[in-house]
């Protein structure tokens, strides 16, 4: 299985540490993995602001540069989802539809064409999940407490498969954090209430660990813990599902 590794550009350029340890996982999973080095933004950004039509040659390059690859796999829900379904202004040729299928985030791909049962990792904390809007409600990574299903979550399923590890179960597991992209820039302050409320649930649950499929959210709480100087640590579910040590 040939897989291509896309890394979101904050990712890339803020927390590295996530891109390695999504790719060491993948590696000890038996996949093998390249990063294409001519990889640039999947034009969401762009997009999210109106200029859908500027990114289409963000999205043509996405999809010229990943079209050789059996699944395309990216440690972020917003990324994946963005390439799935908004890829759809592009000619859909073959290599296109192809490209926008097979693109999965992390979690996606592990659960569902993997099928991982267990990871070799230890992580022995009180972990709190957020579930970021676009894996939830755009991916369906989960239930979504909106819907009236059995609860389901990828991301938990998986984590429970860390040794040590305990999973904190939220007043408010699915709310949003407030970070929306341009949403932050745009209302910050209602921005930062979302986040604060995140935060004081996880707090008040006595987690030690935040988790996301996305680091967008990530960045965002995390920004308000060291504000705030809580004493919550943040950790990206690649670095966990690795057995990152804190």
């Amino acid at each position: 299985m040939k897989v291509g590794l896309f890394i979101p550009c904050y990712i890339d350029q803020f927390y590295p540490q996530v891109g390695i340890a999504t790719l060491e996982l993948l590696e000890k999973l038996g996949c093998r993995v390249e990063y294409p080095l001519g990889q640039t933004c999947c034009g969401q950004p762009m997009a999210n602001t109106g200029c859908e039509q500027d990114a289409a040659a963000a999205y043509r390059h996405f999809a010229g540069l990943f079209k050789g690859f059996d699944f395309i796999v990216s440690p972020s829900g917003s990324c994946a989802y963005h390439v799935r379904k908004h890829y759809d202004i592009l000619e859909q040729t073959e290599a296109v539809k192809k490209v926008r299928a097979n693109t999965l985030e992390l979690c996606e791909f592990l659960h569902d064409v993997l099928q991982t049962s267990s990871f070799d990792s230890h992580f022995p904390y009180r972990v709190g999940l957020h579930h970021s809007c676009h894996g939830l409600r755009g991916l369906r990574l989960g239930s979504g407490s909106e819907r009236v299903l059995e609860h389901s979550s990828k991301p938990e399923t998986l984590l429970r498969q860390v040794k040590g590890i305990e999973l904190v179960e939220l007043s408010r597991p699915d709310e949003c954090c407030g970070f929306g992209g341009t949403f932050s820039i745009h209302q910050p302050a209602i921005s930062e209430s979302m986040g604060k409320s995140r935060i004081a649930d996880h707090e008040s649950k006595g987690v030690e660990v935040l988790t996301a499929v996305d680091m967008s959210c990530l960045m965002h709480l995390e920004g308000i813990i060291r504000r705030q100087q809580k004493k919550i640590k943040v950790k990206h579910i690649a670095e966990i599902l690795n057995g990152t040590k804190l």
